[in-house]
């Protein structure tokens, strides 16, 4: 069991027969009151986000997620396609069920594929990806002293905001979670 004050961001629960993702959690303490846990949650089987408030101290059935190594291979339309690394098997996956990952996603990249009760429910992607800056400004010389950023556009045709210095043709190193850039390499 699952209580509200362990509610972590990606801690993943059962809650009125719907299978949710937690995205967001915020611990409230009121005066004489006990505490208010408000959280955003993500409906994982449809991809819905939705707010709720939690009395403190309500439990929940956590849940068993299965992952699996697969590596992405193709998509073909609103359909992505992933190899299961044991099995060899391809397995098809609708672009509204890979929604959060889908900035970050190149062919070729290693993903674990997630499963709940033998169902496929997504992807998970790498804590960091690589991928090749194809669109900014040149920075300009001597104006590295200070951090600042300019937008850069990467391969998979997502943005970020890169330090000065990085130049096109250059590959940078991205965090998936937040989409911030971490170092170039």
């Amino acid at each position: 069991m699952l209580s509200t004050s362990d509610f972590r961001v990606g801690s993943t629960f059962e809650m009125d027969g719907k299978l949710v993702s937690i995205v967001n959690v915020e611990h409230i303490k009121m005066a004489r009151a006990g505490a208010v846990i408000k959280a955003k949650l993500r409906n994982v089987l449809d991809g819905a986000i939705f707010e709720q408030s939690f009395r403190s101290g309500d439990k929940y059935k956590l849940v068993r997620i299965e992952k699996s190594a697969a590596t992405f291979l193709y998509n073909d339309g609103d359909l992505y396609y992933f190899m299961d690394a044991q099995t060899y098997e391809q397995v098809p996956l609708h672009r509204s069920q890979l929604e959060e990952v889908l900035p970050w996603l190149k062919d070729g990249t290693a993903v674990s594929i997630l499963r709940y009760l033998e169902k496929v429910i997504g992807v998970e992607l790498p804590l960091n990806v690589e991928l090749e800056v194809t669109e900014t400004e040149p920075g300009i010389r001597g104006d590295t002293v200070s951090a600042s950023f300019k937008p850069a556009r990467v391969e998979t045709g997502a943005s970020v905001n890169v330090p000065l210095f990085v130049n096109q043709g250059d590959v940078i190193k991205i965090d998936t979670r937040t989409g911030a850039y971490l170092e170039r390499v």
